[in-house]
């Protein structure tokens, strides 16, 4: 059996092409969980300037009482809340890069302490829509499910 080298270069170049396209969805998922890691983080800390820039100015965010705020809203409430954060976290993360939009989902555990002292624990079920705009990330909606 006689191999010629132009009959190898489709597949070897296949193969190099497969290679390359995982570490474009890995490099996207990454900056994807930078990007919900921040989010939390500045949610956390009560932070509405470091909330601003991870959202997409068509923000649909939902709450689990089941309100709904865009972008402005959601930064207003975090900058007025009468409670703060004593503990957050987002546990179980997954992350699925769909072209240009990301579905996240985690459970939000946590727990608020309000002005009057008041402690209120929290248990839900998160859904975050991510689009990438531009070279950048930005979450364009989140619903939340009471657990």
């Amino acid at each position: 059996m006689k191999i010629d080298r132009r009959q190898l270069a489709l597949p070897v170049l296949a193969l190099g092409l497969m290679s390359v396209v995982p570490a474009f969805a890995g490099a996207d998922e990454d900056a994807i969980a930078k990007n919900v890691e921040a989010f939390r983080a500045a949610q956390a800390a009560g932070n509405a300037d470091g909330i601003a820039p991870l959202c997409a100015e068509e923000l649909s965010y939902s709450h689990s009482s089941g309100s709904v705020d865009d972008k402005a809203a959601l930064l207003a409430g975090v900058k007025n809340a009468k409670y703060k954060w004593t503990s957050l976290e987002y546990k179980n993360p997954t992350i699925r890069v769909v072209g240009p939009a990301a579905i996240v989902r985690f459970n939000f555990v946590g727990e608020q302490e309000f002005t009057d002292g008041k402690k209120t624990p929290q248990n839900l079920h998160i859904l975050m829509n991510w689009q990438k705009q531009g070279s950048d990330w930005k979450l364009l909606s989140r619903s939340a499910t009471k657990l």
